[in-house]
């Protein structure tokens, strides 16, 4: 299939579930509690519904999409987002609102697995990195996005999600007509799982989950605190939240940092610009420019860790890339869950710069837990096109019609 044919809905996607559906909440959190009259403690609990829905539908998604087939599982993903951002829009008290995020967080542990695989069958194998590094740049851009829209001041944040809605039905209707269907069962080798693999795993899981704590009272509450103090402007507020997305699309860069520097360099400089991101920010009533050093080095380390986790996960899932990838996110996850319930009591006791040093210095303990694997360079297979499309290329031929048919019934080496 050509390239951006497949890649480009990739990227909106993205963008929906994991910019509009998951990330956006945290912008507009001060208006949502304001109207629904929610404490600290209430908004914290209800934003770790979106870490906790992932949890579940990651593991769904990663065990399930080979056998109903990426496709279906994207659909799923789209519509999960859609009820997810209706859910928010007409919430009028907690349970509504809990619903909404439940149904949004669920769509992006739905999304990736199934997009990865639709990669892998139908993108070149030389073109599936890139392929991959353009898609996951949709949170970047769906964060962006959220940030322009905020500065609509003439509207508020329940039309905002109605609109992010319409926006979702276009993205969900786009995927539909552009992923290929897979009508028949493909050859696929997911690889061994052994207890070689999770012994080794105990140091991933573990600097994933304190990352995960550490990163949940920015996502959820940083806007809030910046608003707070009351010394900017609804579009300083937006900038904030735009310059997070932005300098997370320059994260893309951690590959290159290991390629030349290693794992534990590249993990361990990621570790300690994400803490002092979060720790900087408690100092927002001191220097009025802190708040958005502090978005652009948090976007920016943000999504690099995120690429090292990967990295990381998959040298030692050798045998299994798809653990490699599922266990640290996940992990992640179950870390955000923990940092978002407990943010909100920390603010209702303490208040939101104590918080933020609090968490800061969480931040900084993934230090002592850094990768001891190395990274070697991988052999990509000589051609275009890998195993898994050489020995499924009739199916896939027959499955995506022209696109794949010009990739594929030309090559005799099938």
């Amino acid at each position: 299939m050509k390239f951006s044919k497949l890649v480009f809905p990739g990227v909106a996607m993205i963008a929906t579930t994991y910019g509009l559906g998951r990330f956006s909440f945290g912008l507009f959190l001060p208006e949502v509690t304001n109207d629904l009259h929610l404490s600290a403690s209430q908004s914290g609990i209800i934003s770790s519904l979106f870490y906790l829905s992932y949890c579940f539908t990651i593991i769904f998604s990663t065990l399930q999409t080979d056998k109903i087939g990426p496709k279906r599982m994207i659909i799923l993903a789209g519509i999960s987002v859609l009820i997810g951002l209706l859910g928010i829009g007409i919430s009028t008290n907690a349970i509504i609102l809990s619903i909404g995020v439940i149904f949004a967080g669920a769509s992006t542990g739905l999304i990736s697995p199934p997009y990865g695989y639709t990669i892998s069958l139908w993108i070149k194998v030389h073109e599936q990195g890139k392929a991959n590094t353009w898609i996951n740049s949709g949170t970047s851009i769906g964060l962006m996005f959220t940030g322009i829209t905020a500065m609509f001041t003439f509207i508020d944040w329940r039309q905002t999600y109605f609109i992010y809605a319409i926006l979702a039905l276009v993205v969900l209707l786009w995927n539909y007509l552009i992923i290929p269907s897979l009508k028949q069962n493909i050859t696929i080798h997911t690889g061994s799982f052994n207890i070689r693999d999770i012994s080794a795993s105990t140091r991933i899981m573990t600097a994933s989950i304190l990352l995960g704590v550490s990163t949940a009272t920015f996502w959820t509450f940083s806007k809030s605190f910046v608003q707070n103090t009351g010394n900017y402007s609804d579009f300083g507020l937006s900038l904030f939240w735009i310059l997070i997305g932005l300098f997370g699309m320059i994260g893309g860069i951690s590959g290159a940092i290991i390629d030349k520097r290693g794992l534990r360099y590249a993990f361990n400089l990621g570790v300690i610009a994400l803490a002092i991101a979060t720790i900087a920010l408690a100092f927002t009533p001191k220097i009025w420019i802190i708040p958005f050093i502090s978005a652009s080095l948090f976007g920016l380390s943000y999504i690099f860790l995120t690429g090292v986790l990967l990295v990381w996960g998959i040298k030692i899932f050798v045998k299994n890339a798809s653990l490699g990838i599922g266990i640290p996110f996940l992990m992640l996850a179950i870390g955000q869950v923990i940092g978002s319930s407990l943010a909100g009591l920390f603010i209702d006791m303490f208040n939101f710069m104590y918080t933020f040093i609090i968490y800061g210095l969480i931040g900084f303990i993934p230090l002592l837990i850094y990768p001891k694997v190395e990274v070697l360079e991988s052999k990509l297979p000589d051609g275009d096109y890998s195993q898994l499309q050489q020995q499924n290329a009739e199916i896939l031929n027959h499955e995506s019609m022209n696109d794949t048919h010009d990739q594929y019934a030309h090559h005799q080496h099938y």
